[in-house]
């Protein structure tokens, strides 16, 4: 190995152990490493559905988005994951924006309604910090928010109707998203954001 590899190899463990100290181990290492270990995931309750995630089910500590048309099944999906969580001894919360959730269709799934975590907000930022801070207590393995499209900005909501709030919405969903990722990982907790897909005025053929 010439002596120009070796001083940058050494460089970089004085970093990583400097990193190490400052952010705690782990912060950084190698892919090759022991300490990275196969991603947890928590089954979708479809066999199928599970082969073609590839590993299994829903991973852990991921943001995921289950976006389609209306009344194409998200929901069910979600509620489906909800009830293999809860099978293996996990909590689940249902962050419910679209005031829509139907206790006796999730009990019909499987869902344990009894012990599943409900909240059913007022405006999109409410919404975002009930399940930042239910994600922050560590205890959620599962947390489904149903849905973006109805996380409607506390100022739209307290406006006049034909107020101009352009960009109200992606800014709130861009700034929770920063928020919670970093969360989400650390406490090992999936969350689900279920979407529509919406047509676009004036467009036709996409």
């Amino acid at each position: 190995m010439s002596s120009d590899k070796e001083a940058k190899l050494k460089a970089l463990k004085l970093t990583m152990d400097k990193l190490d100290k400052t952010y705690g181990k782990g912060a950084v290492m190698r892919m090759g490493d022991d300490a990275v270990e196969e991603v947890e995931v928590i089954p979708s309750g479809s066999l199928g559905l599970d082969v073609a995630l590839g590993i299994g089910g829903y991973p852990r500590g991921r943001v995921i988005e289950i976006y389609g048309p209306e009344s194409s099944g998200k929901t069910t999906l979600t509620l489906h994951a909800i009830a293999e969580a809860q099978k293996a001894g996990g909590i689940a919360a249902f962050i419910d924006a679209e005031h829509a959730f139907d206790r006796f269709y999730a009990e019909k799934l499987g869902v344990n309604t009894e012990d599943l975590i409900i909240s059913q907000p007022d405006n999109g930022e409410q919404a975002l910090e009930i399940a930042d801070n239910l994600i922050r207590s560590g205890a959620i393995d599962l947390i489904v928010i149903d849905s973006v499209a109805a996380l409607t900005p506390k100022a739209e909501i307290e406006g006049d109707m034909g107020d101009s709030k352009v960009g109200l919405h992606a800014r709130l969903m861009s700034q929770a998203l920063r928020k919670l990722t970093g969360t989400i990982a650390k406490t090992n907790c999936t969350c689900i954001f279920i979407n529509q897909l919406r047509e676009k005025i004036g467009v036709m053929f996409g």
